[in-house]
């Protein structure tokens, strides 16, 4: 039976929302967090283990330095409090995705504590987002039920383990209670995730691709009825896994709450789970408390000891942070606000940013990856970067416009053929023998066949209006197969009219 849901917008009215993220990126080290196990998206189930992923008796967890500075380095650009001393805990639950029926964490001793993350808006808007602790841990195994809808739980007859993943090295990034964004929630949010996902990946600790579960977020929500009220119930929707669902996810337990208590009903303290296809949150078990994972310190790890001197080492190899990357780029590509919005958006930043290095200038990059190659990305339901065509690659076809040797058609014609597999722009153009049509005895002759073909249309150039123009330019490119050089056909068209 389906929720009954309150209007968005009554529902942000009447009620002050609070919500809090707990954001996991698996970090992108070689091998697992306590073990030398390698770790390789898409591998073959249950081969990347060893005895300790597998928790197998006598086996002893020895800690990734790798991990650990990358967890010191997200906390710097988190702006967090970075422990000299943080400790591993045991965090204890059965699961069959957990082999040895608890999970390694921190608990009261996080190597990251008390920062924050400013977060910019579409309208330009910033909003601090404190973060309470970003702590160090190893992931689940992964669970596959079969023979229920869409993979899940609820009518399948068994379910099949891979515990490759098991021990990956995670961080937890967790919010503090997240107020005054009202009926921005959604939208504050799914800012500060994209903004997560592109500081680790300038950090260069992640792959942060959300469809392969290398990012994805627990989303607690609440309603209260003012804003000095105390916190009321809050529901966590588990292992959401796209920004858009994080936003929906928002979105729709704001609604269904306020219904809830509009009713006198009360909000369960519970998890819950995002369903894609129906767009709805479905309830699924009573959430824990930390006292029911009887927390305790790992007894097989020492204390994580991280000096002041180690800090600074870190803090010099720190590189430019997205948000100040992206006003400098503006600032020297001369966007508008709009322009760099419709950028990122877009997903087109680093490829744009690429394509300026191998020599293109910025609006001639800009303008392939909005454009034309947008729009195949789009009709193939694939990202920009899984396009078959590099930066390198719209670098060169700008560099061949630059010199003269194509025009637009002929440019769009050899990006069509790269995209193909035919090869470089440059072997492209070899094999269809692209080139301009310099030869002006070859221009003029179309221009005169084209004015056979359309004296009306003469007749108006002669006497002064422009607008038809486009119709002889266009007889010429079709005679010339589209090879002759626009500008040279309008300086021949524009001659032969004055004669």
């Amino acid at each position: 039976m389906a929720e009954k849901l309150m209007k968005y917008a009554d529902a942000t009215k009447k009620y002050d929302v609070v919500f809090g993220l707990e954001t996991h990126v698996e970090l992108s080290t070689n091998t697992k967090l306590f073990c030398p196990a390698h770790i390789e998206f898409g591998g073959e189930p249950n081969t990347q283990l060893t005895p300790v992923s597998l928790g197998l008796p006598g086996s002893l967890p020895v800690v990734n330095k790798t991990a650990v500075d990358y967890a010191i380095k997200l906390g710097l650009a988190l702006h967090c409090e970075i422990a000299e001393w943080s400790q591993f805990a045991r965090k204890n639950y059965f699961y069959p995705d957990m082999p040895r029926d608890y999970q390694i964490s921190q608990y009261d001793k996080p190597t990251n504590g008390n920062g924050y993350l400013d977060v910019e808006l579409e309208d330009g808007t910033v909003f601090r987002v404190p973060i309470e602790r970003a702590h160090i841990e190893d992931d689940a195994g992964k669970n596959t039920h079969v023979g229920g809808a869409d993979g899940r739980i609820e009518g399948a007859d068994h379910s099949l383990v891979d515990y490759n993943r098991a021990g990956v090295p995670l961080i937890e990034i967790v919010t503090k209670p997240i107020e005054g964004a009202g009926d921005r929630a959604p939208e504050i949010a799914g800012a500060y995730m994209r903004a997560i996902r592109d500081i680790v990946r300038a950090l260069g600790i992640s792959h942060a691709r959300m469809e392969q579960g290398n990012m994805r977020a627990d989303v607690n929500v609440s309603l209260r009825p003012s804003a000095d009220a105390p916190y009321g119930t809050r529901s966590e929707t588990k292992n959401v896994n796209s920004f858009r669902g994080i936003e929906k996810t928002i979105q729709y337990e704001i609604r269904r709450q306020a219904a809830r208590l509009d009713e006198g009903k009360d909000i369960l303290q519970e998890t819950r789970h995002w369903d894609e296809a129906t767009q709805t949150t479905a309830g699924g078990r009573v959430k824990s408390d930390a006292d029911d994972y009887r927390y305790f310190p790992d007894p097989d790890l020492v204390m994580l000891h991280i000096t002041k001197e180690h800090i600074a080492e870190i803090q010099a190899q720190m590189p430019e942070m997205p948000r100040e990357r992206r006003n400098r780029l503006k600032s020297e590509w001369g966007l508008t606000d709009l322009q760099m919005r419709d950028i990122l958006n877009a997903d087109a930043l680093d490829l744009i940013e690429e394509t300026v290095k191998a020599g293109a200038s910025a609006a001639g990059a800009r303008k392939w990856w909005l454009g034309e190659l947008s729009r195949e990305a789009n009709a193939k339901g694939v990202s920009l970067e899984e396009l078959p065509v590099t930066p390198a690659d719209v670098a060169e076809v700008e560099k061949l416009i630059a010199d003269g040797k194509l025009n637009d058609k002929l440019a769009k014609q050899t990006v069509a053929g790269v995209l193909k597999g035919e090869g470089t722009p440059d072997e492209v153009v070899a094999k269809h023998g692209y080139k301009i049509v310099e030869d002006n005895g070859a221009i003029e002759a179309a221009v005169d066949a084209a004015f056979e073909a359309n004296p009306d249309v003469v007749e108006k150039l002669k006497s002064g209006n422009m607008k038809p123009m486009g119709v002889i330019i266009g007889a010429v490119m079709k005679a010339t197969r589209g090879q002759a050089d626009a500008k040279a056909v309008t300086k021949v068209v524009m001659g032969k009219i004055k004669n």
